[in-house]
């Protein structure tokens, strides 16, 4: 593929203004080690086949037939949350409400409303309270076709489940999926775009699909060198991807606590590494869960595009936040950038 004219941000004193809250790795959560049970999506308009465009090439816009609920631990607060999932009009996006609130204000997945952080992506609403830990529920929404859903939390965070997306796969499911009337819309990349922070780095390119190249790099052994090629098929994401678990490092629980993270983080919701080993009853559920994690995270904040994006994305030790500010880029980049029917795409 011919090499466009690129855009390049160089982010270093962003990134590092946004380290200052948290500067330590993630920690999450894990089912016991053990791998799911199969998830059967609901059959949706214009099914995927197992192709890069698979998930870009749904016609139709879709909802949730019917409203689902799941009740469980936030990950940084470490309270009890229940969350429910709602049909919603062609068109809305996904909503985010505060049922917990007087007001239940509400705000749409969106990249001008993140606070990007190194450890979530967290929604700011235009009262100033939030919502965090979307990222994997936005990654089920990507896989399970929907555009369109209210979803009430009742607090400030999402439930964490198993530290994967496959529990909210499995909820997505059992609500059924509502094809709409209205054609679905693709945010399709025309120009390369690049945002970078020292080594650090992601990339935007023009793609006649969606796929994903990432690579992560960590010091600690257990962990290492990982890469992963994500083919943008929801068949890969379903069986290779929803499954692997958020982690983080022993050796930073203490600290992170004692700036109010992961207070609900064990080892029932995360991988837990250790100086040289899996603290995990259960060991890990693929050999690289960690970056097929780093992946599925990169998909659930992608869509805070507001739609699903044609592209070739390539990364190089990424995260939340840089994730969000090659959206941003992207967005700010005239030219780089267009919106179009699924079916032009």
């Amino acid at each position: 593929m011919m090499r466009q004219t690129e855009t390049t941000a160089n982010l270093s004193p962003t990134i590092r203004a946004m380290r200052s809250a948290a500067a330590a790795p993630r920690l999450a959560k894990d089912l016991a080690g053990t791998s799911p049970a199969p998830i059967v999506l609901p059959v949706c308009n214009a099914a995927p086949s197992a192709t890069s465009k698979a998930a870009t090439k749904g016609m139709m816009q879709g909802t949730v037939a019917r409203t689902v609920n799941c009740r469980g631990v936030s990950l940084h607060g470490g309270v009890s949350t229940t969350l429910t999932i709602m049909p919603a009009e062609a068109g809305s996006g996904i909503r985010f409400r505060r049922s917990d609130l007087p007001a239940q204000p509400f705000t749409v997945a969106d990249w001008r409303v993140v606070s990007p952080t190194p450890l979530c992506t967290t929604l700011v609403m235009p009262d100033a309270n939030k919502i965090a830990t979307i990222e994997h529920l936005m990654a089920a929404f990507w896989a399970a076709g929907i555009d369109n859903a209210e979803v009430l939390v009742d607090g400030p965070e999402l439930p964490i489940l198993d530290g994967s997306s496959a529990p909210y796969l499995q909820l997505l499911s059992d609500a059924g999926y509502a094809s709409q009337k209205t054609a679905r819309r693709i945010l399709k990349v025309l120009q390369p775009v690049r945002v970078q922070d020292g080594d650090r780095w992601v990339e935007l390119l023009p793609f006649d699909g969606f796929a994903i190249d990432l690579e992560i790099v960590f010091a600690n052994p257990v962990i290492g060198r990982q890469r992963y090629s994500f083919d943008g098929s929801v068949g890969q994401f379903t069986d290779a991807l929803s499954a692997a678990r958020t982690f983080g490092f022993l050796s930073d629980v203490e600290a992170l606590r004692q700036q109010g993270l992961v207070r609900g983080a064990s080892t029932d919701n995360s991988v837990v590494v250790g100086p040289d080993s899996i603290l995990n009853p259960n060991g890990l559920r693929f050999d690289d869960e960690f970056v097929r994690h780093k992946v599925l995270d990169c998909v659930g904040d992608l869509m805070m595009a507001g739609a699903r994006m044609q592209a070739q994305v390539r990364a190089y030790k990424s995260g939340h936040a840089m994730n969000y500010l090659a959206v941003r880029q992207l967005f700010n980049t005239p030219g780089a950038w267009a919106w179009v029917d699924a079916a032009a795409s």
